[in-house]
């Protein structure tokens, strides 16, 4: 009995130590959410390549978890099949560095990512993959959203009929315009399930963790509100969320789309669509 006593008393004590943390962030950041004393949701966007945009959302990301209850930050950057492979290298590991090598994929510049996993080491904050792999991305092109959501995954989200109408619109001409309007549009309709696919993948990551203040870091085309991760998400879940995003060049329409806008300043890149012209034309050639 005495064990039971102490345990009991252990998580009471923990418990009146998580909500006074919880008061506490909600009374700092003036935050409605708080009334009903949930952790809060953060969809923090990005520009995959843009310096400026991954500094101040770092600065951002440190403000949230020096007050917020329990933080976890879920990562486009990892895919899901690498959750365990993650989560040892956070307990195994000693920087950031480490991680990557354990549990990164090619593709992404992960000098950008290396300032948070270094805070989350150091503040003990777990890491969450939140991404669809390229290649189950590449079966829902062919196959359809069963290729990569199970059958209870999509009836929980409302997908038994199918990606609503309005969504499957957004979605498709995100993906031609991403695409430099060079996509054949009978290849819209599959290219535009992989992002929704993704995107509900994300949200399915954030639900399994009720009780934690929740940190999504992707990019701003899966945190916009029309037809991203916040679409996917429950009332309830909506009203505990924030959505900002790091945008080149905003636009008036932005408004609509995310909580907050930042504004940082356009990197000089190469035209992505004459790369992508000369890669079409590459393909053609007999």
């Amino acid at each position: 009995m005495q064990n039971a006593t102490y345990t009991a008393h252990a998580a009471n004590t923990a418990a009146a130590r998580r909500w006074r943390r919880i008061a506490a962030f909600c009374a700092g950041w003036g935050l409605a959410m708080c009334a009903a004393a949930e952790p809060a949701i953060y969809l923090l966007g990005e520009v995959h390549d843009n310096p400026e945009g991954h500094a101040l959302r770092l600065e951002q990301i440190g403000e949230i978890v020096r007050s917020a209850p329990q933080p976890v930050i879920a990562m486009e950057q990892f895919d899901r099949e690498r959750q365990a492979d993650l989560s040892a290298a956070q307990l195994e590991c000693l920087d950031a560095a480490c991680v990557i090598a354990r549990a990164g994929t090619k593709g992404w510049d992960w000098d950008f990512y290396k300032p948070v996993i270094d805070l989350a080491m150091r503040q003990r904050i777990p890491l969450l993959a939140a991404n669809v792999s390229p290649q189950d991305a590449r079966l829902v092109v062919r196959d359809g959203l069963s290729a990569a959501l199970s059958a209870p995954l999509r009836k929980a989200f409302g997908l038994d009929a199918g990606v609503p109408p309005e969504v499957d619109a957004i979605q498709r001409e995100a993906v031609f315009q991403g695409h430099c309007l060079m996509v054949p549009k009978s290849a819209l309709g599959g290219m535009a399930l992989a992002q929704v696919a993704r995107d509900v993948w994300m949200a399915y990551v954030l639900r399994e963790h009720p009780q934690s203040t929740l940190l999504l870091l992707a990019g701003n085309g899966h945190v916009r509100k029309d037809a991203g991760v916040y679409h996917w998400l429950s009332p309830q879940e909506r009203k505990r969320t924030q959505v900002h995003a790091y945008v080149e060049s905003p636009q008036a329409a932005d408004a609509a789309l995310f909580d907050q806008v930042h504004a940082v300043a356009p990197v000089e890149r190469e035209d992505p669509c004459a790369a992508f012209a000369a890669a079409v034309g590459d393909s053609v050639k007999p």
